[in-house]
């Protein structure tokens, strides 16, 4: 560590005079939500979110949610994260993704070396990083450090973000056996950004591919697989905080999730706002009725509120039990970690289904690209492929476990 590092630092908190407490950063998130459903086409047409949505999410303070308290952030719980993320999400899928991808991989950088973590920070408390976690790319050891090359896609936010964080395989070459997995952490003059995004669903995020070609990676910005995993991370030695020894697989795939939530939130809104107005046209004149009066439409309505409530709060049970396990000194059992990764893998799915009753019965006026219902179920769908979110490959996780069989290659 440099000594300008504890006045950089100092410089940073200072930055955020303010503490909002779990509630009100929530009510800051709602408070975005109507200016961000009004940049849903424009988010969509720049295929990236637009800077003055980055520009509103950092002035809230929604950034800092779980940034560490020495760089001015705030240290919430994963609750309050969830809470803020689909806040953001109902406002505009693309954004929500992009956001809640970004603010908790503030919680990852906290896990860093301190020397790491006062590049990203030290100068800008604002900084943040995009990722890619499958290790694509080969970290080679040399003297004080890696020489990194590679290609890395799904790069959701790169255009916005300062760092990436991107796994890699350290070994001697590509055609040699990996003698470990980390993440290694990269700033933006070190990789080339290449425009691959062309998709259905998410196409503000902007998750484009990078490329690095032989680039020298400082020691203290690698964390290893091992670390990440242990709960005792090299950052905690600097942050103390319960946050900081969470595992990191037991918990990454809430910003995904947490997304999703937000976009079945927000086409539940759409929709309930679209039809409270619409009426029938009628056979004969004075025949037309509020679509309100249908017993199919209300039933749907109906099994798509509890479907989004049911999911919004199985992942805050989850969250809230982690924290509380780690505020203990407690460490995660296997099945603890499988329920939560099953959880979230179901709550995707309610709400998938949510969405899709309610885009099934919109009618015609869904079909328009200008339809937010519409972007928010091809945004939620989208999101849902993520393997991560993948049912099939989570279900089967959480079942295994249960019974007692090996949990296999996945990790959680």
């Amino acid at each position: 560590m440099t000594t300008a590092a504890p006045h950089r630092r100092d410089a940073a908190k200072a930055a955020f005079a303010d503490s909002p407490d779990p509630d009100a950063l929530v009510a800051r998130a709602a408070a975005l939500v109507p200016a961000l459903r009004e940049r849903q086409e424009q988010a969509e047409a720049q295929r990236r979110v637009p800077a003055e949505n980055i520009r509103l999410l950092k002035e809230a303070g929604l950034y800092r949610v779980l940034q560490p308290k020495r760089y001015g952030g705030l240290e919430h719980g994963l609750d309050t994260f969830v809470r803020v993320a689909a806040e953001v999400a109902s406002g505009c899928g693309s954004t929500g993704w992009v956001f809640s991808t970004g603010a908790q991989h503030q919680w990852q950088l906290g896990m860093y070396a301190e020397a790491a973590q006062d590049e990203v920070w030290g100068d800008d408390p604002l900084a943040l990083a995009a990722s890619s976690y499958p290790p694509t790319g080969i970290a080679a050891p040399v003297d004080g450090g890696y020489r990194l090359s590679g290609r890395w896609s799904f790069c959701s936010g790169v255009e916005v973000a300062d760092w990436m964080v991107i796994g890699v395989r350290i070994a001697e070459s590509a055609e040699s056996p990996p003698q470990g997995f980390g993440f290694a952490l990269v700033p933006k003059a070190d990789y080339a950004v290449i425009d691959t995004w062309n998709v259905f669903g998410l196409i503000g995020t902007g998750s484009h591919d990078l490329e690095i070609d032989d680039v020298f990676l400082p020691a203290h910005r690698l964390l290893t697989h091992e670390d990440a995993l242990s709960g005792r991370a090299p950052g905690t030695a600097v942050n103390a905080g319960p946050l900081y020894r969470i595992p990191f697989f037991a918990a990454i795939s809430m910003c995904l999730c947490s997304a999703i939530l937000g976009m079945a939130r927000g086409a539940l809104a759409e929709y309930l706002d679209g039809m409270r107005e619409r009426r029938t046209r009628g056979a004969a004149v004075g025949a037309a009725r509020s679509v309100t009066e249908f017993q199919t439409l209300q039933l749907r309505v109906g099994e798509a509120s509890a479907s989004v409530d049911a999911a919004i709060q199985l992942v805050l049970r989850d969250a809230r039990e982690i924290m509380a396990a780690m505020e203990a000194g407690e460490v995660l059992t296997e099945a603890q970690r499988a329920r939560n990764k099953g959880d979230l893998g179901f709550a995707v799915r309610l709400c998938a289904r949510a969405t899709d009753l309610l885009f099934e019965s919109v009618g015609g006026m869904g079909i328009y690209n200008h339809s937010r219902l519409q972007r928010f179920w091809r945004d939620l769908h989208a999101g849902a492929q993520h393997i991560s979110m993948n049912w099939d490959a989570v279900g089967s996780l959480y079942g295994r476990v249960q019974l007692g069989v090996d949990a296999g290659p996945m990790q959680f």
